[in-house]
């Protein structure tokens, strides 16, 4: 059964930071790219940052450069998403997702065919 499952998500204050796990069971990770996306209350859905399976890093948000950081551990099969100077912006549930290949596309969810739970990051002073 394929499955992605995030974790680490909580409340953090503005200028904190979190990292997320993604862990991916009844696949083999190293041959899929993995992409965070999120999703704030009354907006929707957007493409955060992605790591291909040859390690490249896209991102689609400028407001995160700098501040996030994507990595992956094929041995554990778990993508991590360090997310460091939160703002209160970064507030939504994030979501990790499997695309349909090795590369990260466009970030886009139609181009991914797996998703986790989510986890809630909450920014909050």
């Amino acid at each position: 059964q394929l499955q992605l499952v995030e974790s680490g998500g909580g409340l953090v204050q503005p200028g904190g930071s979190l990292r997320l796990s993604c862990a991916a069971s009844g696949f083999t990770l190293a041959y899929y790219a993995i992409g965070w996306f999120r999703q704030a209350p009354g907006k929707e859905r957007e493409g955060v940052v992605c790591i291909s399976s040859d390690g490249s890093r896209t991102t689609n948000l400028d407001s995160v450069l700098g501040r996030f950081t994507i990595s992956r551990d094929n041995a554990k099969n778990t993508v991590y998403l360090q997310m460091n100077s939160l703002k209160t912006e970064d507030t939504a549930v994030y979501y990790c997702a499997r695309s349909r290949g090795g590369l990260c596309g466009s970030i886009r969810g139609s181009e991914y065919d797996t998703w986790g739970q989510g986890t809630q990051v909450t920014v909050s002073s």
